[in-house]
């Protein structure tokens, strides 16, 4: 993970002083990173005295954020023409408007700001992204420590909980993590509990969970000399499990401890013409070039996208992307 360079914090900083309100907002279908995020930036504004609204198009189904959506609405505080002129947008951890999903409001000629650290980034000016940063998080941390100075606690819990989510609990780090341990350290020294925030992320998971991650995993079929593995959901799953408290995380875990497996596809019929897909590998599998091919993106190593098609579609087209790269 890179240093932000001072250049990108004094932008950012000229940003906030010229405007008096701010939306603050993440990608639909949040996850930790995307939520804690939002949070963490808007302890700076509160630091700041800075006016803000937290948005998200949700749904908060993950159960790690499900506590938080009554923070979050899903539509925006109405600006006269006036207002906003003196107003931002700030996006985290995506970088595109249509991935911010159905929110009720404007976002038309506001002035815009985006942090993240998705390789699919495609903006060039008035953002600070990182794709060697293993959380949006990460970069929060670096900019509140560098305009308002030590953590506070329970900014240090969001930033950690975020970092944490994105990571694996850490274990997706490499070799060139060392500087986002020395955040983490500074994170534990605000007064932050590792063990406490691990059974906050890993616990509380309902028991239909485990039933159906039991039937994900029957279902799951190898290919490509068994380098990947495809899994899927169908309405039908959801109609019975429910989809709340999802443990997409472990599935992908265990499936991928599995010998020789490069990438696992996990694939849910949404509707009867709308399916999304979660993408994880392994190494130098680059699943967002696969998940890019469908109009999706995220990171080298976990990455997802959502078409207007049915699984029994969807399946053999996947297959035939994920051949150009096993």
């Amino acid at each position: 993970m890179k240093i932000i360079p001072d250049s990108k914090i004094n932008e950012f900083k000229s940003f906030l002083d010229s405007h008096d309100f701010f939306y603050v907002i993440g990608h639909k279908d949040p996850d930790g990173d995307c939520i804690y995020s939002c949070l963490a930036l808007s302890k700076l504004l509160d630091k700041l005295n800075l006016e803000y609204q937290l948005l998200n198009a949700g749904p908060f189904k993950r159960n790690e954020i499900s506590d938080k959506a009554e923070l979050f609405s899903s539509k925006a505080k109405f600006l006269t023409d006036q207002m906003r002129e003196k107003s931002g947008l700030i996006i985290l951890d995506c970088s595109e408007i249509k991935r911010l999903g159905e929110i009720d409001g404007d976002f038309s000629n506001l002035d815009t700001y985006v942090i993240d650290h998705h390789l699919t980034a495609d903006v060039t000016e008035n953002c600070i992204i990182d794709s060697s940063s293993p959380a949006t998080a990460c970069l929060v941390q670096q900019i509140y420590e560098k305009i308002a100075g030590p953590l506070d606690y329970e900014t240090a819990e969001y930033i950690f909980f975020a970092m944490s989510t994105d990571t694996g609990y850490f274990r997706f780090l490499g070799s060139d993590s060392s500087e986002v341990f020395l955040q983490t350290a500074r994170l534990v020294s605000a007064g932050v509990n590792p063990r406490k925030m691990y059974d906050k992320i890993t616990g509380g998971k309902p028991y239909s969970t485990r039933k159906l991650l039991g039937i994900l995993l029957s279902r799951a079929e190898k290919c490509f000399n068994d380098r990947l593995i495809i899994t899927w959901e169908t309405m039908e799953d959801t109609k019975k499990w429910g989809i709340n408290g999802r443990d997409s995380d472990a599935l992908y875990s265990l499936l991928l401890a599995c010998e020789g497996v490069e990438a696992v596809a996990f694939l849910r019929q949404d509707t009867e013409n709308n399916c999304t897909a979660g993408l994880r590998s392994r190494d130098d599998i680059d699943v967002s070039s696969v998940a890019s091919h469908f109009g999706g993106g995220g990171h080298k190593n976990a990455s997802g996208f959502s078409s207007e098609t049915t699984l029994e579609k969807l399946i053999p087209e996947l297959k035939a992307e994920f051949e150009k790269i096993l």
